[in-house]
């Protein structure tokens, strides 16, 4: 009698990934419902939107909204206010993220570098919302902390929230306050991917800690900060609506003014839907261009891509 062992049947490969597909079929049927299938709201921007004749029987007016856009007086200022905003923004938050991160790494004491983390993460949490009204708390002209420092120093009062030439300086301040710690951490992920021999090599190198973090964590990190850099280009033109709106006030209009907001006035408040839509089109035609470009570009001279 023969004592044969039996294995059991190893699956196919289109078998084992059957129960994977039904895994994922309700997110799939989620973004399919509500990103997706609304996307034939597009039409309301090439057409005179009527919410009693609905989309479908709406009359058709081709490019109107988007020519009436481009030539109104208010296009050049929402522009420059967009642009100036987002690169500001970038060029000052998007290098603190990796600093931070390479900092986490060097920390060898485990105590102070999860203190140190768990101190710089906790800001990310907190409500936009309650971050405005903190602002506003600080800076007060009349009871704000900085504004008794200054006054303290022989200095006069300044009320920082109503002034256009501080817009820009405070929204950058508070989200670097806000979100730098939590944007480390998909760095400092990255960095602890390294393999430890790349370290005892270039110690054997004679490799210092400036060197080890120019020829080990930043090659390491490169395909991560191109990927992250491709998709802020992206997001250029839309830059946050929720904090912009909640900051702005109409002393400093002039320059808080961005595309956004303006979308969420003439659409919600004016009730001009179709003229809301067509610039909500036209501005991601633009961030769709700038993403393939950046993307294309970052492709061919770095090899880290999206597609």
């Amino acid at each position: 009698m023969t004592n044969e062992r039996t294995f059991p049947r190893m699956p196919r490969p289109r078998e084992a990934t059957i129960p994977l597909l039904l895994f994922c079929l309700p997110a799939l049927v989620l973004i399919f419902v509500f990103n997706y299938v609304p996307m034939y709201g597009i039409l309301m921007a090439f057409e005179n939107f009527v919410p009693s004749k609905g989309i479908m029987g709406s009359a058709w007016v081709g490019w109107r909204y988007f020519e009436r856009f481009i030539h109104s007086y208010q296009f050049s200022a929402l522009f420059i206010n967009t642009l100036g905003l987002s690169l500001y923004l970038m060029l000052a938050t998007f290098p603190l993220p990796i600093i931070l991160a390479i900092t986490f790494n060097r920390l060898r004491n485990r105590r102070v570098r999860g203190f140190i983390q768990t101190v710089s993460f906790a800001p990310h949490f907190i409500s936009v919302v309650v971050v405005v009204s903190m602002m506003s708390i600080f800076l007060s002209p009349t009871s704000g902390i900085v504004n008794l420092l200054v006054h303290a120093a022989g200095g006069d009062a300044v009320n920082y929230m109503a002034e256009p030439s501080w817009f820009k300086s405070l929204y950058v301040l508070s989200d670097i306050w806000q979100h730098t710690g939590w944007d480390s951490l998909i760095y400092f992920a990255a960095l602890s991917a390294i393999d430890p021999e790349l370290y005892d090599a270039a110690s054997v190198d004679g490799a210092g800690a400036w060197r080890q973090v120019r020829h080990v964590e930043l090659p390491a990190l490169a395909p991560t900060i191109v990927v992250l850099l491709v998709l802020r280009a992206g997001s250029i033109i839309n830059v946050g609506f929720e904090k912009t709106y909640l900051m702005q006030n109409v002393l400093n209009l002039s320059s808080s003014e961005v595309i956004a907001t303006y979308v969420y006035k003439v659409g919600l408040q004016s009730l001009q839907y179709s003229y809301s839509a067509a610039i909500g089109v036209f501005t991601n035609v633009i961030s769709f261009g700038l993403l393939a470009a950046v993307n294309g570009v970052a492709k061919k001279f770095g090899g880290a891509s999206l597609w």
